[in-house]
């Protein structure tokens, strides 16, 4: 079994549904209630090992309830939580999400213990960094710790897989190290500056990140796929489709996947097809970790 390190966020996700997302100064009487677990980082750490992968994860969560009960959640998906430090002075990072009755999502984060998540961390996971096959990574943590982390893969040789999400000024050089970038259209354009709406600007944007030195970049483009772009091919790889329920952690799973299918020598194509077919599953099902299939379930996974 392949192993993929994880670094990032967790959150605990308190989603309520909704016909409609209030404006500013309204109030919206909402339906139901929910606790899930979530965060980038965890969604895509349980991503990885539900699909096939060996998982550490790097994180800081706070002393509090949300912060005990996921380091036991993560445990019982069979992740490796040993380098998940527990901040005393600061809560476990949360996450308000309202659902539309399209399934579209609005969130507020309060980040939390996931701030407190540093380059001291970084240097304690070096040794196991050493044995795995990639490190997978968003922005919901502190950037300067992502910034080391990135730069210390790539010093021991590990394929680094970025999900820039949330969208943040990166280090211009720091594309350099980064041998996967991941964005959607809208981090795309909060990154280049450059709208993407089609295949055309989405290849156009992809040179872009590629002229930066990113060696290989998929954009996602919701419904209608996601864009590969590469020195050597470019394609778009079709959508799924499936009935929208709740959109919160298509994008992770989508990454989780892909980790696992690079980390298994898969082609580009294939790759990105088992990474559809993933997250078209986790938008049919309510709610962010609750919501990412097994392996099992997607291979059987028919439109």
């Amino acid at each position: 079994m392949k192993k993929i390190l994880v670094i990032g966020s967790s959150n605990t996700d308190l989603v309520i549904k909704t016909s409609q997302f209030p404006v500013p100064g309204e109030t919206v009487i909402g339906g139901v209630f929910n606790t899930f677990a979530g965060g980038k980082g965890a969604n895509q750490a349980v991503a990885a090992k539900r699909l096939g992968a060996e998982v550490i994860f790097l994180a800081c969560l706070g002393q509090d309830d949300f912060g005990r009960k996921a380091i036991q959640d993560y445990k019982n998906e069979g992740i490796d939580t040993l380098y998940i430090s527990m901040d005393r002075d600061h809560p476990t990072g949360v996450a308000s999400i309202i659902i539309n009755e399209k399934g579209e999502n609005s969130i507020v984060v309060a980040p939390g213990a996931n701030n407190m998540l540093s380059k001291k961390d970084v240097e304690r996971i070096i040794p196991v960094m050493e044995m795995v096959d990639i490190v997978l990574v968003q922005l919901e943590v502190p950037l300067e710790t992502i910034d080391y982390a990135i730069r210390k893969s790539q010093e021991l040789n590990k394929r680094v897989i970025l999900n820039p999400a949330p969208a943040a000024e990166l280090n211009d050089d720091l594309y350099n190290f980064i041998d996967v970038i991941t964005p959607n259209e809208s981090e795309t354009e909060l990154l280049l500056g450059k709208k993407v709406s089609d295949t055309e600007s989405a290849s156009s944007a992809a040179q872009i990140f590629l002229d930066k030195g990113v060696k290989s970049v998929i954009i996602t483009l919701g419904e209608r796929g996601a864009f590969f772009k590469n020195a050597d091919e470019e394609f778009l790889i079709p959508a799924f489709k499936t009935d929208v329920v709740d959109t919160t952690a298509a994008g992770d799973t989508f990454n989780g996947a892909l980790a696992v299918a690079l980390s298994e020598g898969r082609s580009w194509r294939e790759a990105i097809r088992f990474s559809n077919q993933a997250a078209a599953m986790s938008v049919a099902r309510l709610g962010a970790q609750s919501s990412i299939p097994s392996r099992k379930e997607v291979e059987s996974f028919k439109e």
